[in-house]
């Protein structure tokens, strides 16, 4: 799909309008660059008041977010939105956004942004003609099932937002489970994976490597990221392995099982590049040590490609693991907040998906069927052709 006028020569649902949460704020103005710059180009005077606000100077709606000195919050929306298709563009994991409490600086939270995504909805009020969320990273993704007697919060906030604050869709990427989505069966959740730009990104970044049987395989650090990884090598006809977690089931250490050891399940790695693929690094624990045992395995390269890095405790862990060779180069999405020092570091690269949002939005506000968004099957093979893989 591309961005031209005769894919998108349907009626929009209404006057777009995009609406930032504090730390999305870069992203935002990406996306609203690339609506500015495709709708600029589409001659729409002579098809009536449908179109109404299609061509603006910013999709971006105005909201503000002030605090109390006790903390609490409120939204507050300066631009009209009635009528409008409004896409809420939130990332729930950018502690690098503060607010005051009693004096002091606080970082924000999961809570706190889910909070303000909250508030968001509620100072609309119900005049938008449809709300979209777009969420890339899940607030509370990790916690999708039960295994004690323990909160299902991935339901509850989905349940919230589209059954009590009147959410129509949420766009996600690389869910850590999508069989959330049973929560909301009524609703429309899309599950959209970055696949295509981690390989654009790989095959621009890495020299000399080679995308065949006898030089690259797909490796999944743990059995629930399997469904992934077989996508990746599928499209990129290599061999796929797969590393076994052995836990402690009868401790908790940080609210989960610690592992004991990692145990591959798979062809011999000897001499070959590794793609080591997983939704998320979080504290990176279990990407170093696949690094450690793959290197241990006589592995050539390894890259890790994750859509979101968290890199919960720190940088310093991986910058040992690349001055070691235990690991190459890592590459994870902008869709969620990276740090200055991560931007810094040699061995990362960022994947810029802001295109394809922007594309999500405009096929959305224009009804158009998603399919061929959402399967990118059929680019990568274009891609691997253009750069001579094919």
């Amino acid at each position: 799909m591309t961005e031209t006028n005769a894919d998108f020569n349907t009626v929009p649902v209404g006057p777009l309008g995009i609406i930032a949460l504090p730390g999305c704020t870069e992203l935002a103005k990406k996306i609203d660059s690339y609506l500015l710059s495709w709708r600029g180009e589409r001659n729409i005077d002579n098809l009536g008041p449908v179109f109404r606000d299609y061509h603006k100077k910013s999709y971006i709606i105005n909201v503000e977010f002030p605090r109390f000195g006790t903390g609490e919050g409120k939204a507050l929306i300066r631009d009209s939105v009635r009528g409008h298709d409004i896409f809420i563009v939130c990332d729930m994991f950018n502690y690098g956004v503060t607010y005051k409490m009693y004096g002091q600086e606080v970082m924000m939270s999961p809570d706190d942004h889910y909070a303000n995504l909250k508030r968001a909805i509620s100072a609309i009020g119900g005049k938008a003609k449809r709300i979209t969320v777009i969420m890339p990273m899940l607030y509370e993704g990790r916690q999708h099932k039960r295994s004690s007697r323990e909160s299902l919060d991935c339901a509850n906030a989905l349940q919230e937002l589209c059954d009590n604050l009147g959410v129509d869709d949420i766009i996600t990427f690389d869910a850590h489970d999508a069989r959330v989505q049973n929560a909301i069966p009524l609703h429309g959740f899309e599950n959209v994976s970055p696949v295509y730009q981690m390989i654009k990104a790989l095959v621009k970044n890495v020299d000399d490597l080679k995308i065949d049987k006898d030089h690259l395989m797909v490796v999944s650090p743990d059995e629930g990221g399997m469904n992934r990884c077989i996508y990746y090598a599928n499209v990129l006809g290599v061999d796929l392995g797969m590393f076994y977690k052995r836990r402690d089931y009868s401790v908790i250490v940080d609210g989960r099982n610690p592992i004991i050891a990692h145990e591959f399940l798979g062809d011999n790695v000897e001499g070959k590049d590794i793609i080591v693929v997983d939704d998320m690094i979080s504290s990176g624990e279990s990407m170093i040590e696949v690094g450690r045992k793959l290197k241990g395995l006589k592995a050539k390269r390894i890259f890790i490609c994750s859509a979101f890095g968290l890199f919960c405790n720190g940088l310093d862990r991986f910058d040992t693991a690349y001055e070691t060779g235990m690991i190459d180069r890592v590459f994870t999405t902008n869709l969620i907040y990276r740090t200055p020092q991560l931007l810094e570091r040699e061995w990362y690269t960022e994947v810029d998906l802001s295109k394809y949002v922007s594309l999500i939005i405009e096929t959305l506000n224009h009804d158009t069927s998603m399919s061929g968004l959402l399967d990118p099957g059929e680019r990568i093979e274009n891609l691997l052709k253009k750069y001579g893989y094919r």
